[in-house]
């Protein structure tokens, strides 16, 4: 056994020998930035605005330090089940080749900004003895072999892209089924979708209510169908690999059936639940309002108290699939009294279905079509409330003022979910710059022999691997019931990024070819960019993660 060449075990011994240094230098950085940011134990605001680079920078220490403790465990699982295959130790390899790198020479937040360790008070002797470390130097040294990379490109274009190892192998039979589902019947027509920007089709929407994706995760009890959040990620990345609007579709049923099952009422559960499941519902999420974007605690738009009804004023904006929704999940001020948190509520408010020439056939209730980029599947809209009326019966949970709490429980799962899609994204890119690759041929061979364009695809499936059990894996603590918002951020903020960039890379192999609308990648670009804005942009999503890890 040589050791140019890492078999099985001895390849699962170094990468875990190589955790050790890692968790070293990470927590280094976390103590002296404590240091200067909670002395006290709570961090600090105007510290922390003062350092804010450098606190987003921890974060984005900690996405790295966790995602190669998951490959560890990923390329462990794989060998306790005697499937760790050529491809999958080459993953490894080049995972932890890099990212060891980066925690050493600098971490990419942004494509400006760059995190090294001394911008988080690590000395430089801690790096180099990072850097010194025989786990360390021995996988970054393989890492940088051409000739695995060029390996790797291979087999990834022989569709060997990896094991993902669920936790139930029964969850490979789903993957298939929705991997199909995408291919035959949203992959053919999503472009024209976008070109022409159209709504994701009815028909198609009742088709994936048949399948039952509007009910995933609702408890059998309640019409659904009782499955893990491991499942929803697996259903919600093939369903993104075929079109970002099409693997989004289930996400604002996922929010509201979250919001019901833990805030709402028995009442509001039996009425509400099935109808989500069966798609009967078609639920949106209407939170974020035009001056405050992620700033909750100044929300304006007012519910007033009006005997057996609210009465809403206000505005909301970027509210995804408005127009064709039935049901509003509406955060509110229902007491003007309090400030901040405490005067907050949630309506579930009943709508009719919009219709192209009469997107919002209510009283008290218009809206207008914000045009974008991508992302075009749904359509987004800015909404004006002027007295429209909900039933008090709409109240989530029957009680004023719980509306913030209430929301922040469903958070875990929306972002576990926009990582999945992330990951589906990333998936849906690589597959159209490794095809173009392929086919495309300059000075008499096809591109794909070129190492910069061969080496581009081998790190986007390794990143794609990454990004994928990162997600998987703050999906099995929620089905463990353990807290895992920090997990959710850190894979959330992992999985836009390499959508992004995966994305921006198979574009670059298409050249110019990828600048024209007529192909697919144009398209690509533009959703994978939506991914590092919503469900917390990526510096509110840092931030948060930082404030976790400095009170911790």
């Amino acid at each position: 056994m040589s050791a140019a060449d890492p078999r099985t075990p001895e390849l699962v011994e170094l990468t875990g020998a190589a955790l050790a240094p890692v968790d070293r230098l990470v927590a280094e950085a976390r103590d002296r930035l404590r240091a200067r940011l909670a002395p006290e134990g709570r961090v600090d605001g105007r510290a922390l605005a003062a350092h804010q680079f450098a606190a987003h920078g921890l974060a984005w220490f900690e996405v790295y330090r966790q995602a190669l403790h998951e490959m560890h465990r990923w390329c462990a699982r794989l060998a306790d089940r005697d499937r760790l295959g050529e491809v999958e130790r080459l993953i490894t390899t080049l995972a932890f080749a890099e990212y060891l790198g980066r925690l050493a020479g600098g971490v990419p937040m942004s494509q400006v900004e760059m995190v090294r360790p001394e911008d988080l008070g690590v000395e430089p002797e801690s790096v180099a003895r990072f850097l010194h470390d025989p786990a360390v130097r021995d996988l970054r040294l393989r890492g940088r072999d051409p000739a695995r990379v060029r390996r790797l490109a291979e087999l990834v274009a022989e569709e060997v892209w990896g094991d993902p190892a669920y936790s139930d192998d029964d969850l490979a039979l789903v993957q298939d089924q929705f991997r199909r589902f995408a291919r035959e019947k949203v992959a053919p027509h999503c472009h024209r979708w976008h070109l022409e920007d159209r709504l994701v089709p009815l028909e198609l929407i009742a088709e994936l209510a048949e399948l039952g994706v509007f009910g995933l995760t609702v408890p059998e009890a309640y019409g659904g169908l009782g499955m893990s959040k491991e499942a929803m990620c697996v259903v919600t990345e093939e369903l993104s690999r075929g079109y970002l609007g099409v693997g989004s579709l289930s996400t604002r049923s996922e929010i509201a059936a979250e919001l019901v099952r833990l805030g709402g009422t028995e009442a509001q559960k039996r009425h509400w639940l099935p109808r989500i499941a069966s798609g009967e519902t078609l639920p949106t999420a209407v939170f974020t309002e035009p001056d405050h974007g992620s700033d909750l605690a100044h929300v304006r738009t007012r519910a007033i108290r009006r005997d057996d009804h609210y009465e809403v004023h206000g505005a909301k904006t970027w509210i995804t699939h408005a127009a064709r929704a039935d049901l509003m999940t509406m955060l509110v001020r229902t007491d003007p009294e309090e400030a901040g948190y405490r005067g907050l509520s949630i309506l579930l408010a009943e709508k009719p279905r919009g219709r192209d020439d009469d997107p919002f056939p209510v009283a008290g209730l218009d809206g207008s079509e914000i045009p974008v980029l991508g992302y075009r599947g749904m359509k987004e809209y800015t909404l004006s409330f002027d007295g429209f009326r909900v039933p008090v019966e709409g109240l989530l949970g029957g009680v004023e003022g719980q509306g913030f709490r209430q929301l922040m429980a469903t958070f875990e799962s929306a972002r576990i979910q926009t990582a999945a899609r992330a990951v589906g994204v990333a998936a849906n890119a690589l597959e159209l710059g490794l095809r173009y690759a392929l086919e495309r041929r300059q000075f008499g061979r096809p591109i794909f022999d070129f190492p910069r364009v061969h080496g581009k695809l081998a790190w986007m499936a390794t990143e794609l691997m990454i990004a994928r059990q990162l997600t998987l894996f703050a999906a099995r603590e929620k089905d463990r019931d353990r807290r895992c918002d920090l997990e959710a951020g850190l894979a959330k903020l992992l999985g836009a990024a390499v959508a992004w960039a995966a994305a921006d890379n198979a574009l670059q192999i298409h050249g110019g070819n990828g600048y024209a609308l007529e192909y697919e990648i144009s398209r690509v670009l533009c959703d994978a960019r939506i991914l590092n804005i919503f469900e917390g942009a990526a510096e509110i999503q840092a931030q948060v993660i930082a404030r976790r890890l400095l009170e911790t």
